[in-house]
């Protein structure tokens, strides 16, 4: 790690420390050390469920990227550091205590600040003064696990040693993962291969195994430092294909067309979220779509396609293969990420406690749990500008036909009709913006481009729903705590073809969504709108969700009854 200033001055020993009479802030010994740590390792298998919030606040503030991060302020430095000393010597309740993970997830993101970021984002003077005062302390009752990630090669305090500059890890997963992370926590970058090794050794977590032994602390410094770093396209890849055969072959369904949707797996909190609806309308007229996520989700715990279904009624425990099934008889499917691809899933709980989205955030929405025999696409939101061509490379890299991002209420993928306030703020791309590939169309005027080897055309577009002629309408909004009933009661009113805001957006993303790829039929874009009202009108999309509703369960029971008999 570089010093800890802006202007790479190095925090002296001889300043005011928070360290007990005694103490002497010029040197401490590493074998003593060593010897206070037993307390501390012990504890760290009673981790709590919920984060500590002073931590997880400021962690908020600092575990982002290079123009994101808000430097903290004195007061809240010194509180942070003084919560984590309390919490180290077991002061303060076991369900208020900072996690490993924290641990981790917090002093990566300094040791990264201070080593590679810009001065603006850098420590600031009042974090300074407070690791000045706190550090002598610190290393004196955090084990080394977390020394080690805070001060990697001991330039933190010139004069004050400590436990971490001679951790290894324990055993061969945690010394793989330290290698790296002497890396990361510089700004430097891993290979795919390193990082797909790293992968495959630490996951699934908390099973019987080399993952299971790995410390919290160790995990969520990775997974911070990633994403803090800016992850590379190698990066990207890695995290997305890592465990791409965990389940096998993927299975195959003898279908047309079938488009993939990424939602973001945390959900939606504020605005409706209509995918579950949009896929419901275009599997009635042959356009078959695969949802996949998670029941719940942080940071955000919202509304998510596995709550309302389950709430309806359906099974969300297929596997890919009865997914598959269901596309061949039904035309729509879910598939949960517990059950395609258990060693993401179990990210889960550190993913709570790191508090910002790790790589696998923006991987885990491009997703191939399914084969289809015809055509194949796949669409997904975004938010951070910066994160549409690397998506856009992630969709290739999965050999489909064409692909579509879309920046949506809430980072979704859901396009609004409300028309844009000209007094709004526009902070990258504004709401509605589009790109995308598709194969080339002899009745289109976009030129295709040889990509990869591939001719496709590629465009981007800001879509006004007005300019279709839709009335601009405020986007129904979730209503605290009946969040996820409203949800479901804005589709399915709008399936049953009452007319309002959540029928228009349910028209307009079915038909727009059909146009950009390029589907059948869809290339005029007011013929695939009214093609999508019609379908509604006629109730075929209802049917159909109730439809899945009873033949996933049927799948599910059926598969357990041979699972038995078995």
């Amino acid at each position: 790690m570089a010093c800890c200033t802006a202007g790479g001055l190095r925090l002296l020993a001889h300043s005011s420390s928070a360290s007990s009479p005694g103490d002497s802030p010029a040197r401490i010994s590493c074998k003593a050390v060593e010897q206070r740590h037993s307390t501390a390792l012990a504890a760290k298998n009673r981790a709590p469920a919920a984060p500590n919030p002073l931590v997880l606040e400021a962690q908020g503030r600092v575990c982002t990227g290079q123009t994101q991060t808000r430097p903290l302020g004195e007061d809240q430095a010194f509180k942070v550091l003084q919560t984590i000393a309390r919490s180290a010597r077991e002061e303060i309740p076991d369900d208020e205590r900072v996690s490993g993970a924290q641990l981790g997830a917090f002093f990566a993101a300094m040791a990264i600040r201070s080593a590679s970021f810009p001065r603006d984002t850098q420590w600031s003077e009042g974090e300074r003064k407070a690791m000045r005062q706190f550090w002598p302390q610190l290393v004196q009752i955090l084990p080394p696990d977390v020394l080690f990630v805070a001060d990697p090669d001991g330039t933190l305090m010139e004069d004050v040693l400590h436990s971490g500059l001679s951790f290894v890890g324990r055993g061969p997963v945690e010394m793989r993962l330290v290698g790296a992370l002497r890396e990361m926590l510089r700004g430097d970058h891993l290979g795919f291969e390193e990082i797909v090794g790293i992968l495959r050794d630490l996951l699934p977590l908390g099973e019987d195994g080399d993952g299971s032994k790995v410390s919290d602390v160790l995990v969520a410094a990775f997974l911070i430092a990633l994403r803090m770093n800016g992850e590379t396209d190698r990066e990207l890849k890695a995290f997305c294909m890592a465990f791409d055969d965990e389940l096998g072959e993927l299975p195959v369904a003898n279908v047309s067309s079938l488009t993939h949707y990424g939602e973001p797996y945390d959900g939606n909190t504020r605005f409706f979220r209509s995918t579950l609806f949009v896929a419901a309308v275009r599997a009635s007229y042959g356009e078959c779509c695969l949802l996949h996520g998670v029941d719940r989700m942080p940071p955000k715990w919202g509304v998510t396609e596995e709550q309302m279904l389950n709430k309806l009624g359906a099974a969300t425990t297929l596997s890919p293969a009865e997914a598959a099934s269901l596309l061949e008889d039904v035309g729509f499917a879910y598939v949960s990420q517990r059950e395609a691809r258990k060693s993401l899933y179990s990210l889960l709980d550190i993913r709570e406690h790191i508090k910002k989205r790790p790589t696998v955030a923006t991987t885990e929405k491009v997703q191939r749990y399914v084969k289809a025999s015809g055509r194949e696409a796949i669409v997904t939101g975004f938010y951070h500008q910066g994160y549409e061509e690397p998506l856009l490379m992630l969709m290739r890299r999965r050999g489909v036909d064409a692909g579509l991002i879309v920046k949506g209420e809430e980072g979704a993928l859901s396009l609004t009709t409300k028309s844009p306030s000209p007094d709004a703020t526009i902070r990258g791309h504004p709401l509605n913006f589009c790109a995308g590939f598709r194969p080339p169309s002899s009745t289109s005027n976009v030129a295709a481009q040889n990509i990869d080897g591939i001719l496709r055309e590629t465009f981007s577009k800001t879509l006004n729903a007005t300019d279709f002629h839709f009335e601009s309408t405020l986007t129904p909004r979730l209503e605290r705590p009946r969040q996820l009933e409203n949800n479901i009661e804005h589709g399915l009113t709008a399936l049953r073809g009452v007319k309002g805001a959540a029928y228009d957006r349910i028209v307009f993303n079915a038909a727009m969504v059909d146009n950009l790829l390029g589907c059948s039929g869809a290339s005029d874009p007011f013929a695939a709108i009214e093609r999508a009202r019609e379908a509604i009108d006629s109730g075929k999309p209802l049917k159909l969700l109730m439809r899945y509703v009873s033949s996933s369960s049927k799948c599910v029971s059926t598969s357990s009854r041979r699972i038995r008999e078995h």
